[in-house]
């Protein structure tokens, strides 16, 4: 599921606030609880941990880790079952001062399911995981071939999925004896069509109607890529699909990282191309119809609060309280919050106005 970008901000705030807490010794506590695990059997686990903690020989480590784990027990008790995506605890002393007791506990409902159970006491929280999901909001399609053979591959975030390999029956470059080179010749295109309709079924097994897939990149050695993506073998919905035809140097899996490699200036341009189509609706109604949009955080919460925003544009310049106060109007009314960052000339327009703005629901009378 791709993250929203409120979910993406949310996440990277949680995420934000416990990277700047480090423990003295390995006395920070993760758990993360899978979706549809028994949090009894995870509560029962602390509580074993709890009694293995009072062999740590240092004081302050023994009594610091079993605050945190009483701490956490506790927390996950307000729970009546997992929540639906599972769960992320985080529990420690954060006293600056030594000898000092101050222990905290965070939790947070991932936006995507959690599929691992951890457990783990470290000098710093284990939040890797949780950054990880923040690379996850697209997927693209990667597809390597040449006339011999084809790697269909996904890439999410920065990991790349091999999803298959395919092989195919074109002949090498010389003929058998006894055979005329123009039957040589078909026989070798008769195999490469053929090679091409078994990639293209499998491009449309692995990639059609999946929601979240933003596009495909195609790549190998020579003309082989080109005559595939235009020789009519790919569905229409996928062909319309591809960003990318890149030249590569290898196929097999060297090619497929050799693929992602030469796709970084690509996969850039696409992560910014959603917030810069947002931006250029905002601005061509500002230039045609100033009733169907507004900016500046005054007049956009007066907007919002009344329930004439449909899209709210809030820059990644603008600070967390406002955010804050910003989301929780719009939750109310069910407005679309979209979090611009100043990467793109659109976003630093928006900074540069106000930091603020609405594309409306319907037209209000600027006054």
């Amino acid at each position: 599921m791709a993250l929203t970008a409120m979910q993406k901000y949310e996440l990277k705030k949680f995420v934000k606030e416990l990277k700047q807490y480090r423990g003295r010794h390995t006395e920070l506590v993760s758990v993360y609880v899978p979706q549809d695990y028994d949090m009894n059997k995870i509560i029962n686990h602390l509580s074993q941990e709890q009694g293995t903690a009072s062999n740590i020989k240092s004081a302050s480590t023994r009594k610091n880790v079993q605050d945190a784990l009483e701490k956490m027990i506790q927390h996950l008790k307000i729970y009546k079952k997992t929540p639906v995506n599972g769960l992320a605890v985080f529990s420690g002393n954060t006293s600056e001062r030594e000898g000092q007791s101050d222990v905290n506990v965070w939790s947070i409902e991932p936006p995507v399911p959690l599929k691992m159970r951890l457990y783990r006491c470290d000098k710093e929280f284990v939040i890797e995981h949780l950054e990880d999901m923040l690379e996850h909001r697209e997927i693209y399609g990667l597809v390597v071939m040449d006339r011999r053979d084809a790697n269909i591959a996904m890439l999410k975030g920065k990991t790349i999925v091999q999803l298959l390999k395919s092989h195919s029956e074109v002949p090498g470059k010389f003929k058998a004896g006894g055979q005329s080179a123009q039957r040589f010749a078909r026989i070798r295109e008769g195999a490469a069509k053929a090679h091409y309709k078994k990639v293209a079924e499998h491009m449309k097994d692995q990639f059609l109607g999946n929601k979240n897939l933003k596009g495909i990149i195609v790549g190998g050695p020579g003309p082989t890529k080109y005559d595939f993506v235009e020789g009519g073998y790919i569905t229409q919905e996928l062909k319309d699909k591809i960003i990318a035809i890149k030249d590569l140097s290898y196929t097999g899996d060297f090619g497929v990282q050799e693929l992602v490699d030469k796709s970084e200036d690509i996969l850039a341009k696409e992560e910014i191309a959603g917030e810069k189509k947002i931006m250029n609706k905002f601005f061509e109604y500002l230039s045609k119809n100033t009733n169907m949009v507004n900016y500046g955080e005054g007049e956009v919460m007066q907007n919002l609060q009344i329930g004439a925003v449909d899209t709210l544009l809030l820059s990644e310049d603008l600070n967390e309280e406002k955010i804050d106060l910003f989301e929780k109007e719009a939750e109310k009314v069910n407005t679309n919050v979209e979090i611009i960052s100043t990467e793109t000339r659109e976003g630093i327009q928006l900074r540069d106005i106000g930091m603020v703005a609405a594309i409306l629901r319907y037209e209000v009378q600027r006054e």
